[in-house]
């Protein structure tokens, strides 16, 4: 089938790679403008973008979508879909109107749960039990659209956004060539258990140790890769990249309680209890707990702060 793609991180180049490895056409690959990435900001281009090159596609850059000139160039291409997968702009009704199949988006939710930017953060902070992909018939709305396929995956107590991602994004790319090769009937949404899932921003991050230590437990692996949970140790800030609720405690919430060769148990609100399994201080390495502990002076009976 010729198609036309539309996306911009890796989750969207998985999907791209398995249309293009099943023998479908992408006449033309539509991805935002390089961004200033990395220690130097220098502009660099999308997963998608490099991936498209490297197959040697047709990549277009629009700074939106609802120019003529996207209209035009997509209608010259003649694409029978385009498929859509973590673009980051809404499609206008003039962009879909140009395949006869219209547009269909890869989404990484069970929908109507969690539409929107951040959809695997929020079932991880949720505590929600399983998630999925959803593959839309794309309307105007965000993620509103009726539903082809869905499956779903377990959540595990070790899961992070990146491990999670990197699982949805194989299951998304499978689906995806599913949908174009079987039809399959569109199904409403019900918009009565439709939740949002909000853009992520940095001051979400930090933790909060009054919070019970399941909560903050879902929101370092929440975090994980980005923007990473936060606390702090010394007046600096300190990021907490794994750990795991433990036995409770009676010390006041931030407090370390005990450190072994295990890690560093810190109480947190309820009676509860974290352990910290791997630390990053401000300008340093990854560590693990005992690595950290060894240099530096953190002692029992001390608080972990704000930031």
């Amino acid at each position: 089938m010729k198609l036309a793609f539309a996306g911009t991180p890796e989750f969207a180049a998985v999907a791209l790679e398995a249309l293009h490895g099943a023998g479908h056409e992408i006449a033309l690959v539509l991805t935002q403008p390089d961004r200033p990435r990395g220690r130097g900001l220098q502009p660099l281009p999308s997963a998608v973008k490099s991936l498209a090159l490297e197959l040697g596609l047709e990549v277009q850059q629009p700074i939106g979508l609802k120019s003529d000139d996207v209209v035009t160039t997509l209608a010259r291409c003649a694409p029978e879909a385009l498929v859509v997968a973590a673009y980051g702009l809404i499609v206008p009704r003039a962009v879909l109107a140009v395949p006869p199949r219209g547009g269909i988006n890869i989404h990484a939710s069970l929908l109507p749960r969690w539409r929107g930017a951040a959809p695997i953060q929020r079932a991880l902070l949720a505590g929600d039990q399983e998630t999925g992909i959803s593959i839309m018939q794309m309307d105007e709305g965000l993620d509103t659209g009726p539903v082809l396929l869905q499956q779903s995956i377990a959540i595990t107590p070790e899961d992070t956004a990146q491990s999670l991602h990197d699982r949805l994004a194989s299951l998304g790319a499978d689906l995806a060539v599913r949908a174009l090769d079987t039809p399959f009937e569109a199904r409403a949404q019900d918009e009565s258990r439709a939740t949002y899932a909000a853009k992520i921003s940095k001051h979400e991050a930090r933790i909060d140790w009054n919070e019970p230590a399941p909560a903050i437990d879902r929101k370092i692996r929440a975090f994980n890769p980005t923007p990473g949970a936060v606390s702090s140790y010394g007046g600096l800030p300190l990021k907490i990249w794994r750990a795991t609720p433990v036995a409770a405690t009676h010390v006041a919430p931030g407090v370390v309680s005990h450190m072994d060769a295990n890690g560093i148990a810190v109480a947190c609100g309820g009676g509860t209890a974290i352990r910290l399994l791997e630390l990053q201080r401000a300008g340093g390495k990854r560590l693990s707990a005992s690595a950290f502990v060894a240099g530096s002076a953190i002692a029992v009976g001390e608080r972990l702060g704000d930031v």
